[in-house]
């Protein structure tokens, strides 16, 4: 189970989100406006087994807690504009294969295929980025260096927004069980990469608090995740 306090924090980023739509004469959804909770209402854990056994997978555990307190989100930054409620995400190569493809250019086929990276002869996967240039997270990290390889089995959990989108890689879990989350983009070029989704949000609502400048516009009517 995750420690991290979705509730206090996400109550924390609608009263912020709120607050710049007003202050900047922006109209609010009728569910927000009603409510005062940019979020929607929380899901249960049987919706939640529900997506689990959908996907054929189990959730990682900051982002199980996050559908516990809001199942989805709306826009985030300028950038995202909808997080997928549990009835909404899908496989990243599934829900947007052109876009997928898009980022294979390096390969000769130009088709993803998780099998692309080789093997070195003392059996060990040589991947396309090593681990040294890939475990990297924080300021230092370069948003070039991830693993194209990985595209095929992430999770989209965003809609797509301003060329990018939020993903979850189910091919780095650390010991807690979270998965790698990224925010791939074609205009970084590449994916700013965090340790979980819970790590990612918390990046998220700091890049908002820079950018409140250019207030979310959400788009009316507003559908009930």
């Amino acid at each position: 189970m995750s420690n991290f306090d979705w509730e206090r924090f996400l109550r924390q980023w609608s009263e912020d989100l709120i607050s710049t739509v007003t202050k900047s004469h922006g109209q609010l959804p009728p569910e927000v406006h009603q409510s005062g909770w940019w979020g929607y209402p929380g899901a249960t854990e049987a919706q939640i087994q529900a997506a689990e056994v959908r996907l054929g997978i189990t959730l990682p555990p900051s982002y199980r807690e996050f559908f516990k307190v809001t199942n989805g989100w709306r826009q985030t930054t300028p950038f995202i504009n909808h997080i997928c409620s549990l009835e909404e995400i899908e496989w990243f190569a599934d829900t947007y294969p052109e876009w997928a493809n898009a980022f294979s250019s390096p390969h000769d086929d130009n088709v993803l295929n998780f099998s692309d990276h080789e093997t070195s002869q003392n059996g060990a996967i040589a991947f396309s980025v090593s681990n040294e240039e890939y475990f990297i997270y924080g300021a230092e990290q370069d948003c070039s260096k991830f693993r194209l390889e990985y595209l095929p089995t992430a999770l989209a959990i965003s809609e797509k927004g301003d060329d990018v989108i939020y993903l979850l890689n189910p091919q780095v879990i650390n010991d807690q069980g979270e998965w790698e989350a990224w925010f791939l983009g074609d205009w970084l070029p590449g994916a700013d990469r965090y340790r979980s989704f819970s790590e990612m949000m918390q990046a998220e609502y700091a890049n908002f608090l820079e950018l409140r400048e250019y207030p979310p516009q959400p788009i009316l009517p507003e559908e009930t995740a």
